[in-house]
């Protein structure tokens, strides 16, 4: 019961791979979708289980639980919202794949031990590396992004491991909690310092956040549409839940690593910010986006507490819901998976009026206007980082939100001003409608009713 959604999603895995060696792809679509929503309800049932297992490496909690279930519905979400066979390559292997990711990012977020922090980022990381590439039709851009996503990978993972190694030789443990017990000790040394700096790369790797930042539009220009949305969403939920738990057991000497949020969210709200206002290619936009929201999410570390904490993963929670929105409108925009640029929102109000809403329920979101589920999620994490005593990073947090405004809300307004070159109207089958309803629905009551998830989050912590 404890491993019940690892398992789920190992299966879902496994049947994949068996299912790659046979001929018949027609049902490919309804078994994955089947599967996933599956391994959502497992989550869900296993969302109480609690246990310690591998001599306290492996921590079940209910901490552990909430990010699970957040990755099993991103998951199942992805896996709904892709139904274009003709834009991957190797469907049943794109579909094991993901399910290895996502199984190596729940593995992660009850990892509290530095070996198997290791394994499971790269159980998540190497399946990644494998799908970039499966997208069909590739050029020379989306060839150099599969090689660039992969080279920064390694980079990222051997710095990682080299930080681990001088952690291990100052503390003599590979337990974050032995680790974090002694962090004045730790910081006390430059070795100690540059031991902790160096681990958390991979980490603010995953969260696209400054100054590891680089990778994020050129993969999310270069990968599929489907492998672009998983990227840009279900990876950054684990990377939050291991930098909570850290900032958690730094209880002894938080201001020097609060130093460190500080000066990352700065610079990556801002450059974010100022970068993806010069931006045409959709994706690219929101990869600009997703450094700018990490730095927003850093400012709920700041507080070191049970509140920030919760409020962090709330924010998170609302990323995923949100990105995918914008993501989903892209996909279905982009007929034969090419990249979509923003002159092709021209119109979409005229051609597809639900499309159209969509976008911009998630766009009014990302800038964070109420009452979406960004706006109220913005608003506790600034409320926590002034509480915390932190008025310097909320006043760029508030410039920055006004800069983002313009670029979200341009996306609005070619969408319904400007005038289409094609008047043919867009047909979307029920479950895509349906799709469109659930996230425009889960925005506006994530930003109606925040309290309740609060709670149950703060429960948690």
């Amino acid at each position: 019961m404890m491993l019940l959604p690892e398992l789920s999603l190992l299966a879902f895995s496994i049947i994949f791979l068996v299912l790659s060696l046979g001929k018949k792809k027609a049902w490919l679509f309804t078994a994955a979708r089947v599967l996933a929503l599956a391994g959502f309800v497992l989550a869900l049932f296993a969302a109480g289980a609690r246990g310690e297992l591998f001599s306290g490496a492996y921590k079940v909690d209910f901490f552990s639980q909430v990010f699970k279930v957040l990755l099993a519905a991103g998951f199942c979400l992805v896996i709904f919202m892709f139904e274009k066979d003709d834009e991957v390559a190797n469907l049943p292997e794109f579909f094991m794949f993901l399910g290895f990711s996502t199984l190596g990012l729940m593995l992660l977020v009850s990892s509290v031990e530095l070996i198997s922090i290791v394994v499971s980022l790269e159980i998540s990381s190497f399946s990644l590396y494998a799908i970039v590439p499966l997208r069909r039709g590739q050029t020379r851009i989306q060839l150099e992004a599969s090689v660039k996503y992969l080279f920064f990978g390694a980079i990222s993972t051997g710095i990682m491991l080299y930080g681990m190694g001088y952690l291990y030789g100052v503390m003599h443990s590979t337990f974050l909690a032995e680790i974090m017990a002694h962090w004045p000790l730790l910081l006390s040394k430059p070795l100690g310092i540059l031991a902790v700096v160096l681990t958390m790369t991979a980490f603010f790797f995953k969260l696209s956040l400054f100054p590891l930042h680089f990778w994020a539009p050129d993969i999310y220009e270069g990968a599929s549409d489907a492998t672009t949305t998983f990227i840009a969403t279900v990876p950054k939920i684990a990377a939050t839940a291991l930098l909570i738990r850290i900032a958690t057991l730094a209880v002894h000497a938080p201001h020097q690593l609060a130093l460190v949020f500080i000066i990352l969210a700065a610079v990556s709200m801002t450059l974010g910010n100022l970068v993806g206002l010069v931006q045409k290619d959709l994706k690219r936009l929101l990869a600009y986006s997703g450094i700018a929201h990490a730095g927003y999410l850093m400012m709920g570390l700041l507080a070191f507490n049970d509140t920030g904490y919760a409020t962090v993963i709330y924010y998170i929670a609302v990323y995923l819901f949100m990105n995918l929105a914008a993501f989903y409108v892209i996909m279905l925009l982009s007929q034969r998976g090419e990249n979509l640029t923003i002159n092709g929102l021209s119109g979409l109000a005229r051609r597809s009026p639900l499309l159209a809403l969509t976008l911009a329920v998630a766009a009014f979101s990302l800038a964070g206007i109420p009452p979406t589920g960004g706006f109220t999620g913005k608003f506790f994490l600034f409320v926590t980082a002034f509480k915390a005593g932190y008025l310097t990073i909320v006043i760029i947090a508030a410039v920055n939100t006004v800069i983002s405004i313009f670029y979200y809300l341009n996306l609005v307004r070619i969408s319904y001003s400007r005038e289409a070159e094609t008047q043919q109207p867009l047909t979307l089958a029920f479950h895509e409608k349906a799709l469109c309803y659930l996230f425009s629905a889960l925005i506006i009551f994530l930003g109606l009713a925040p309290y309740g998830l609060l709670d149950l989050f703060r429960r948690g912590m």
